[in-house]
């Protein structure tokens, strides 16, 4: 089953780190990603520039309205995303307990529809 780990974190206290503070922190990263593709469970997960570069997207009264910037101002914003291919969801918890923005942030799985699977 394959499920979408939403990454949670606090971009204003990432921003503030030193140099050395975020070079060891990506190094964290970096190896959490790489010990999901040595497991094969990765098949995809990138990091989000920050929510100042988002644009939100909605149709009212039939046209389009673009609101540049974060939609809501919260202590967390949507950083990254993996997606996992794991067994179910305690398989999924496993590999979520070991990223590392588990430790500074939230972590949000949920199961990817599988449309082939369906009726």
């Amino acid at each position: 089953m394959q499920y979408i780990m939403l990454i949670y974190g606090n971009e204003q206290a990432d921003a503030a780190m030193s140099k050395a503070e975020q070079d060891a922190w990506m190094g964290e990263w970096f190896a959490y990603t790489e010990e999901l593709r040595k497991a094969g469970i990765s098949s995809a997960g990138d990091p989000l520039h920050p929510t100042s570069t988002a644009t939100t997207v909605r149709s009212k009264d039939g046209k389009i309205v673009t609101t540049h910037g974060p939609f809501a101002e919260t202590k967390e914003q949507l950083g990254g995303y993996y997606v996992l291919n794991c067994k179910d969801l305690d398989e999924a918890i496993a590999w979520a307990s070991k990223c590392p923005g588990a430790r500074t942030g939230s972590l949000e799985l949920r199961p990817i529809v599988d449309f082939s699977q369906m009726g």
